[in-house]
């Protein structure tokens, strides 16, 4: 079958790594993927680079741009924009005719309106991947409303990546079952991207029964001076938070937590691994000043925008995740888990779904900088508890998230699909059918009472 996917960006936000890692990773003997994006970057290059058919059918910037937060009125979206998005579906349908798409995979909240229609237009079913709360605290009041109503009439079927996504679907329980393929499927990746690196606390000697080291990869520790002027030996402690620098991340929470940690551990490094997006450079200076107020500079590292996360993540003893609103998923909190790292979290959103507390990592209230600081800490404290903590994640991740098993699901939702599309069109041949010996019956009846009449 041919599945075209449609994604109205090419920036490698979380959604665009999902489409990714789905699409090369989908049973290339069944599924033939076509990719659409409305603009160009990096996106289009790892596909190509993967050997995967792409395509850019340009969407003016005015309308893939178009932030969230702006979407509060009717007015927010002006007869301009309307104009080209009504073009572009329209030259989108024709692209869909063209390729003979059997089904069309919507990947984004922007993606989802435009395809939706195009694919109508074609008579191919459409599925919503929904990858976002909608919910109040993420969408304005009016795009929540106007997208859970659209949910419910648009799509053929809708996938969302938790249950808490679906909580702000507001999706009737007795249409669950017919829209929603098994409640949820959850993101997944590729576990061989994430491999243990030896310097992490997991990998620190122990000491067994005897009181020597047991058996374990060597860590180079650093010297500072003791209180005494005297030179002791301590390893040194790396903490990190992944993830776009935005007011709903909490890298001020973070960076408040890193505060305390530090009054126990002075030469734990915490490291911020992101960049700002969509206009947020102010709230990234926001974030610096307070590290300076703070006197975190030389325990704080700012990494930027990374191409090599799994690389990074391998090299942490602890990963945090700091959101101040629900996670819809959580993709860099299971990234973690399958590095081994134990993880300290905030019980929000689809992140509870992932994160087992006191198993694989605590889960901690959000905006709560205190808790985070106290979770890092008991870490920190226990090297033997963190190794298993980590252990028993990678097992869950690989059992739960591997990217095999979202393929495998995902694919389940394609055959159910054409099935009931190909149902569909023989019930209304049939229809057809039945309704043209109808009116020839009705016909040849008339005529017949004519003769005799």
């Amino acid at each position: 079958m041919t599945v075209l996917f449609f994604d109205h960006t090419a920036r490698m936000g979380g959604g665009e790594i999902s489409l990714f890692n789905l699409v090369t990773h989908v049973d290339r003997s069944k599924i033939e993927p076509v990719v659409v994006l409305a603009s160009d970057g990096e996106l289009r290059e790892r596909l190509r680079a993967a050997g995967i058919e792409v395509h850019v059918l340009r969407l003016d910037e005015s309308v893939t741009e178009v932030r969230k937060d702006s979407l509060s009125s009717t007015r927010a979206v002006s007869f301009a924009q309307v104009s080209q998005i009504a073009r572009y579906i329209w030259r989108l349908r024709g692209f869909m005719r063209a390729r003979g798409a059997e089904i069309v995979h919507a990947n984004s909240l922007k993606a989802d309106l435009i395809a939706a229609v195009a694919a109508r237009l074609c008579g191919v079913p459409v599925i919503w991947h929904v990858r976002d709360r909608i919910a109040d605290d993420y969408l304005p009041p009016l795009a929540t409303r106007v997208f859970r109503l659209l949910c419910r009439v648009l799509p053929n079927f809708v996938i969302v990546n938790s249950n808490a996504t679906l909580a702000t679907l507001e999706i009737p329980r007795q249409r669950r079952a017919r829209v929603i393929y098994n409640g949820v499927v959850h993101d997944g990746l590729p576990p061989e991207e994430f491999e243990e690196d030896p310097r992490s606390l997991r990998g620190r000697p122990q000491p067994n029964q005897n009181g020597a080291a047991a058996n374990a990869t060597t860590v180079t520790p650093i010297t500072v001076p003791s209180e005494k002027g005297t030179q002791r030996r301590e390893a040194e402690l790396l903490i990190g938070l992944v993830g776009r620098i935005s007011p709903w991340k909490g890298q001020d929470i973070f960076l408040r937590a890193a505060d305390e940690v530090i009054k126990k551990f002075p030469r734990a490094r915490f490291q911020i691994i992101g960049a700002p997006l969509f206009g947020e450079e102010d709230y990234e200076k926001e974030i610096r000043d307070l590290c300076d107020e703070l006197e975190l500079n030389d325990n704080v590292e700012w990494l930027g925008f990374r191409r090599d996360v799994p690389q990074l993540i391998s090299k942490l003893d602890l990963l945090v995740h700091a959101s101040k609103t629900g996670e819809p998923f959580g993709q860099v909190v299971v990234e973690a888990m399958m590095a081994s790292k134990p993880v300290v979290a905030t019980a929000g959103g689809g992140i509870p779904e992932i994160v087992l507390d006191g198993q694989t990592g605590y889960l901690v209230p959000m905006n709560d900088a205190p808790a985070m600081a106290d979770a890092i800490v008991r870490v920190l404290d226990d090297a033997s508890n963190a190794q298993k903590m980590g252990e028993r994640g990678r097992k869950r991740a690989r059992e739960h998230f591997a990217i095999g098993r979202t393929a495998n699901k995902i694919s389940r939702v394609y055959d159910h699909l054409l099935v009931s599309q190909s149902n569909w069109r023989r019930r209304k041949r049939s229809l057809r059918s039945t309704s043209l010996g109808f009116v020839l019956g009705v016909f040849a009846t008339l005529w017949w009472l004519k003769r005799r009449l």
